[in-house]
């Protein structure tokens, strides 16, 4: 693992899900250590209003880039004019991510497989085009935003299951393939429920929008999550109390887990409003919703 990042010296951070939670939130945190930002996301709109609250925290260098990460040429042109203007790149936060709540039966073919792209061949796009970066500076850190449903599987959350499941897997793949050079790391940080937009931006077919599953956390406490594992490489970091006791129950209990799983996720995870089958933000950016925080008390 290469040496903890020393705070008081100035970083170049790339950061994709830029617009929304917890991305908007790393984006955040990091204005307040003086980084040189750059954000990444679809839309424009949003990422300049993340740009003006990074800059009011205190970033004196932000450039905004509207990106998909599915786009592979245009994500490789945000990371070329990184490097170019900035002479190097030293951390990739990748936060990007939409979701889906149905059925598998439910969730249209197109919804899915476009919930699982973005976790999967998006993350291979930032891989692809970060890993030969790192290799000629022979120093980077690509810092991952997983999730606790990378590690266990719930009804309802099919098309997110699949794709965190996919994108842990490849972390743990890129790990091992980076091992020749030790000034490389990528790490995964696996929140719980945390008060984002995510839940109510997402595509729906259960005839409600969804909601974190208590105990809710603060963006910006997880933001902090990642910012100690930047300056402290770690595999794999959990940012949920509760985490490691429910992926137990998971791997330990299968069957009690899964008659108990269904009712409490309707319960705790499933609004109680009234909405029609939607798409929402899973193909398109919908810069209204967009914003760091969602609407639920957290800690």
């Amino acid at each position: 693992m290469p040496t903890p990042t020393d705070p008081s010296t100035p970083q170049t951070v790339l950061v994709t899900g830029a617009s929304s939670g917890i991305g908007r939130a790393t984006a955040i945190e990091l204005a307040g250590r003086g980084a040189r930002l750059v954000l990444v996301s679809r839309g424009s709109e949003s990422l300049e209003e993340a740009a003006a609250e990074a800059r009011a925290a205190g970033a004196e260098a932000v450039v905004v880039c509207p990106a998909d990460v599915t786009d592979e040429d245009a994500f490789r042109g945000a990371v070329e004019a990184t490097v170019e203007r900035f002479g190097s790149l030293d951390v990739v936060v990748h936060a990007a991510q939409v979701m889906a709540y149905g059925r598998i039966e439910d969730v249209p073919k197109e919804v899915y497989e476009r919930v699982v792209d973005v976790a999967v061949h998006g993350t291979a796009t930032v891989a692809r085009t970060v890993l030969p970066v790192f290799r000629r500076q022979k120093a980077g850190h690509l810092v991952i935003v997983n999730s606790l449903l990378g590690t266990i599987a719930t009804p309802l959350l099919g098309s997110y299951v699949t794709a965190k499941w996919g994108q842990l897997g490849l972390i743990r793949v890129l790990q091992q393939e980076t091992r020749d050079e030790p000034g490389i790391s990528v790490s995964a940080v696996q929140p719980g429920g945390v008060d984002t937009p995510i839940y109510f931006q997402a595509a729906s077919w259960t005839g409600s929008t969804g909601r974190p599953p208590p105990p809710v956390y603060s963006p910006q406490r997880v933001a902090r999550a990642v910012l100690s594992t930047m300056d402290k490489p770690r595999r794999v970091v959990q940012a949920g109390l509760f985490n490691p006791l429910i992926t137990a129950a998971f791997r330990l209990v299968p069957g009690a887990f899964d008659v108990l799983v269904g009712p409490l996720l309707q319960r705790m995870a499933i609004a109680s409003d009234d909405v029609p089958p939607t798409e929402g933000n899973v193909f398109e950016s919908r810069p209204a919703g967009n914003a760091t925080e969602g609407r639920w008390r957290s800690i």
